[in-house]
């Protein structure tokens, strides 16, 4: 049992879990039980969790469709001393919800705000999938449609160190069948799903086998973190690239030769693509 303590008024960024109710802090129990009010994405998703560790603490749903009107209440809550705590459906604030409005424009008012870490699906999952960890970035949801997805994708293959996506199984086949086209069909990815409950599964394959993989299970089901890997050390060698563009270029036109040699070596589409041009250009 966690006391109850005594705390100054202020923005509390509470940390929840993102599967298994025992994973968050002593610290994170005894500020959801001091402060005035829990600002949550849905009342009845934290309602089980505050419910399973006998916490009263009142719930005020703050989400993407009533943030703009429920901000000003939560900043007003703030200047009459009030204490309250920010919370998301699952794992750490102000990823991939609206909560860094709240926070910036509490600190613009001078306001104290501080950060109660737990548990994260994206530090989770990179620390689960064994993919280079010492350089990533996470690019929040795919896009739901094909343009927009494309776009993204595109622009991520500029991108060095390991890449972060959250999508949803419904979603998974035709996000893998764009990443594909991407980064490749050798390029690894890792898929990890229900992270830290009964059916947590973390698959690593490469792009091409991990497609036919997810299209042979029409049932999967739950949130998914994507993460893929980054380009082979050894397919960024700039001469032996200049070589293999070369030989491709005498019978393909450039983006058939870009895109033979982006499945061979798992190298972004777009740079090979850009070589291929200056090396067509140079052959004139």
């Amino acid at each position: 049992m966690t006391e109850t303590v005594e705390l100054k008024s202020g923005l509390y960024v509470t940390a929840t879990p993102i599967g298994n109710l025992k994973d968050i802090t002593l610290r994170a129990l005894e500020v959801l039980k001091a402060v005035d009010i829990i600002a949550c994405e849905d009342t009845r998703v934290s309602g089980k969790l505050l419910s399973h560790y006998g916490i009263r603490t009142k719930l005020a749903p703050y989400h993407e469709h009533n943030a703009a009107r429920v901000r000003p209440r939560l900043l007003a809550r703030l200047g009459d001393g009030g204490r309250v705590a920010l919370i998301s459906d699952a794992g750490t604030p102000l990823i991939s919800d609206p909560g860094m409005k709240l926070v910036a424009e509490a600190r613009e008012q001078g306001f104290y705000v501080t950060t109660i870490p737990g548990a994260s699906a994206v530090l989770c999952s990179l620390a689960a999938a064994g993919l280079p960890s010492d350089r990533f970035t996470f690019l929040g949801f795919v896009p739901h449609k094909d343009r927009a997805r494309a776009h993204l994708l595109d622009e991520a293959q500029l991108i060095a160190g390991t890449l972060i996506f959250f999508e949803s199984a419904r979603r998974l086949p035709a996000t893998l069948k764009a990443m594909e086209r991407a980064f490749g069909a050798i390029r690894r990815v890792a898929l990890c799903r229900e992270m830290t409950k009964m059916y947590e599964e973390v698959l690593i394959l490469p792009l091409g086998q991990m497609r036919a993989d997810i299209e042979g299970r029409p049932s999967l089901k739950g949130e998914i973190v994507i993460l893929v890997a980054p380009a082979p050390a050894a397919a960024t060698d700039q001469e032996k690239l200049d070589q293999a563009l070369a030989e491709a270029l005498q019978n393909l036109s450039v983006r058939e030769a870009a895109t033979a040699i982006a499945y061979a070596t798992g190298l972004p589409r777009r740079r090979i693509y850009t070589r291929a041009l200056e090396l067509k250009e140079a052959g004139k």
